[in-house]
């Protein structure tokens, strides 16, 4: 079940949570993942106005605004999320850390696929922007304040805007 690896993965990557009832009484990046699965549920059900409704109550509550609509994997951390917006079409892997000020966010007014992919294994610094239908493959970390706006392959760090380091 996606909330237990959620609830496992909080523990491991943030030492100052600890145990499974702190992360989940006080993570609000615990809290926005768990209701957004179910607002993405009820999304893919096509009751999308009400999913939008519950989505923005969530982001009043936690600071976090995900948008039901995107697809988010197993395992997922946001640590400190404040400020943190993931958009329509997004799609993140899984064992993903995401620091908070991030934003997945798009580019184009256009139907259709505008938000980032990123794959599993992904580390997003704080303040971090990734913009449009990018594609962000597996194991890479992306520095804080870094925007990208292009791919960036399996492996590399990013760093400033659109800057690769290899591994």
């Amino acid at each position: 079940m996606s909330l237990i690896d959620d609830i496992k993965a909080g523990l491991e990557r943030d030492p100052a949570t600890r145990s499974a009832v702190e992360l989940v009484l006080t993570s609000p990046g615990f809290h926005a993942l768990m209701w957004h699965r179910l607002w993405h549920r009820i999304y893919k059900i096509k009751l999308r106005t009400v999913s939008r409704m519950f989505a923005n109550i969530t982001r009043w509550i936690t600071g976090i605004e995900i948008h039901p609509g995107a697809r988010i994997g197993k395992a997922v951390v946001i640590d400190h999320g404040m400020g943190v917006v993931i958009g329509e079409t997004a799609e993140i892997g899984d064992d993903v850390l995401i620091y908070h000020g991030v934003t997945l966010g798009g580019k184009s007014l256009k139907e259709g696929k505008r938000h980032p992919t990123v794959g599993s294994r992904v580390i997003i610094g704080a303040g971090a922007k990734i913009i449009g239908p990018v594609s962000i493959g597996d194991d890479v970390k992306i520095g804080a304040n870094a925007v990208v706006t292009k791919d960036v392959q399996a492996g590399f760090t990013v760093v400033g805007e659109n800057r690769l380091i290899e591994n």
